[in-house]
């Protein structure tokens, strides 16, 4: 049975890319324009005060489940928060027994604040009265790596991980904002973007490419997106991650950066499930 984990870690955390075809030179030569109409100094404060609302729905379930995804400053200058919340709801919330995922990031500035970094990273899973955590902590100083495993509010166990040096770990949500900014490279029809991140089951990175233009025309009738989706990308996993036949996981993205529409093509036993965005807000 496919992981509802897996529909949020892969959907919401696709990097989104701007529509604007800038180099990286020309984003950290200037400042940047946030959703609000202002001038934003720093990746961290283009994305201070966002957040979006998703609901999950497949074959003739709508709203199976909610999920929200928020960006804050922290209280030490320079950090940020970004938090993904998910739970089942309705019938399948009940069958579930109202199963409830929770990712947190600490992030920090680099590079003169035109990139961001993973500082620690959580994961906590809540079925009925279980709970259990993953908790990853970056330590650049040092070149330590360590992870944390409770269940219940009981420890399990504690691992510690040499950092290569030169080597920055990026959590699917931090990528997503990185990649959202520019950091890994500017936007082109037809390329693939190697992704970084931290490692998990042998894989430490993973893979994003831009639909070419005749793919993306072909998909949007397909998918019956209007003219508000303007790009599509495409996610190519193992199909045993997404317990699905293909293991392809596509993004329809806006004009201006923001995830639109998710969808696990061809998922065992549920067909197409898709994630759509049903609010946007910028405090």
């Amino acid at each position: 049975m496919i992981s509802r984990r897996y529909i949020l870690k892969w959907f919401f955390g696709l990097p989104l890319l701007s529509l604007f075809p800038f180099q990286i030179s020309d984003v950290r030569a200037q400042a940047t324009q946030s959703g609000t109409g202002k001038i934003a100094a720093s990746i961290g404060e283009f994305f201070a005060g966002e957040e979006l609302q998703f609901e999950i729905s497949f074959m003739f379930l709508k709203k199976v489940a909610v999920a929200r995804m928020t960006f804050k400053r922290a209280e030490k200058k320079g950090r940020y928060i970004s938090v993904l919340e998910g739970e089942t709801v309705g019938i399948v919330g009940w069958l579930s027994r109202y199963r409830a995922d929770t990712y947190c990031t600490v992030m920090e500035e680099t590079e003169g604040g035109m990139r961001l970094r993973s500082v620690s990273f959580d994961e906590n899973v809540r079925i009925g009265k279980k709970t259990r955590t993953f908790s990853h902590e970056f330590d650049y100083e040092k070149k330590k790596w360590t992870k944390r495993s409770t269940r219940r509010g009981a420890r399990l166990r504690t691992v510690e991980a040499a950092i290569p040096e030169g080597k920055v770990y990026d959590d699917f949500l931090c990528a997503s904002y990185n990649f959202r900014y520019g950091v890994y490279g500017p936007l082109e029809r037809g390329r693939t973007y190697i992704i970084p991140t931290f490692p998990r089951k042998r894989s430490s990175k993973y893979e994003i490419k831009i639909a070419a233009k005749e793919k993306e025309d072909h998909q949007r009738v397909a998918d019956k997106v209007g003219d508000e989706a303007a790009l599509l990308l495409q996610l190519k996993l193992d199909p045993e991650i997404t317990d699905s036949k293909t293991g392809i996981i596509d993004g329809w993205l806006s004009k201006d950066n923001c995830p639109l529409e998710g969808i696990i093509r061809d998922a065992i036993l549920f067909g197409d499930v898709h994630g759509k965005l049903v609010s946007r807000i910028k405090r």
